[in-house]
C-alpha cells in the first residue's frame, strides 16, 4: 500500500502575530525542519510540503530534502485548499493520504510509523478506512484517509481541513491509542508554543 503524506505549511499563523510559527527554533531547527525531519525518518511514503505563506523562506529549509514541493496560491483561504492541493498532486496509486499539521514537532517517527502501520492493516479490511491517533481520550494528529475519500476531499467547501469527512464515516474510523500527548500538541499560539518547548526540556518518563 503506497501511503503519500501532505504536510500542510501554508498558513498565515494569525495567532502568532508578526512571527511565522513554522520558523521558530525548536530542537535545534525550526519548526518547520523538526517536523518534517520526523515523517523523512519513518520513512512512511511519498512526502509533500504544501507551501503559501512567505514560501520562499520555507523553500530554503527544504531544498536539501527529499520531498515535493508544492505552493498553493490559495492558501489564504484556509486549511481544506491546501490539503485539496496535495492531494492533485499526489503521485497515481496512493492508497492513503496522511495529512499532517508543519507546527506538530513534537510527533516521533516512530508514531508516524504506529499510525501508517495501523492504517495499512486497517485499510486491508475497509477500503474506507480512517485512521486517528487518540491520547487519554482525546483526538489528534494527523488523520490518514483512504485514497477512495479523494473526490469527497476535493469537493469540500469547509476551510478548516476534512474534520466533516470524519464525522460523516465514523463507521469507518479507528482510534490508535499513543503513549504520549503529542498527536495533540501543536503551536497554534504564543502559549501553545512555550507549553511544547517545556515539553522538549521535561526528562522522559
Amino acid at each position: 500500500m503506497k501511503l503519500t503524506t501532505i504536510l500542510l505549511a501554508a498558513g498565515l499563523s494569525r495567532r502568532m502575530g508578526e512571527k511565522n510559527k513554522l520558523f521558530l527554533p525548536i530542537m535545534g531547527k525550526t519548526m518547520l525542519e523538526a517536523t518534517l525531519d520526523n515523517l523523512l525518518l519513518a520513512g512512511v511514503g511519498d512526502i509533500i510540503v504544501v507551501l503559501g505563506h512567505e514560501a520562499g523562506q520555507a523553500k530554503a529549509l527544504l531544498k536539501n530534502r527529499e520531498v515535493m514541493q508544492l505552493e498553493n496560491p490559495a492558501y489564504e483561504q484556509g486549511m481544506t485548499t491546501s490539503i485539496q492541493a496535495g492531494i492533485r498532486a499526489a503521485p497515481a496509486g496512493s492508497g492513503g493520504f496522511m495529512i499532517c499539521l508543519a507546527d506538530m514537532p513534537l510527533i516521533s517517527a516512530e508514531e508516524y510509523k504506529l499510525l501508517a502501520t495501523a492504517f495499512s492493516k486497517r485499510l486491508k479490511e475497509d477500503d474506507m478506512a480512517i485512521v486517528q491517533p487518540v491520547y487519554q481520550g482525546q483526538r489528534g494528529n494527523p488523520v490518514i484517509f483512504s485514497s477512495r475519500y479523494s473526490n469527497a476531499m476535493l469537493k469540500l467547501e469547509h476551510l478548516e481541513g476534512c474534520r466533516p469527512i470524519v464525522q460523516e464515516n465514523r463507521a469507518h474510523l479507528t482510534l490508535v491509542d499513543m503513549q504520549t500527548p503529542a498527536v495533540l500538541q501543536d503551536a497554534d499560539d504564543e502559549r501553545a508554543f512555550q507549553e511544547l518547548l517545556a515539553a522538549v526540556r521535561l526528562p522522559p518518563c
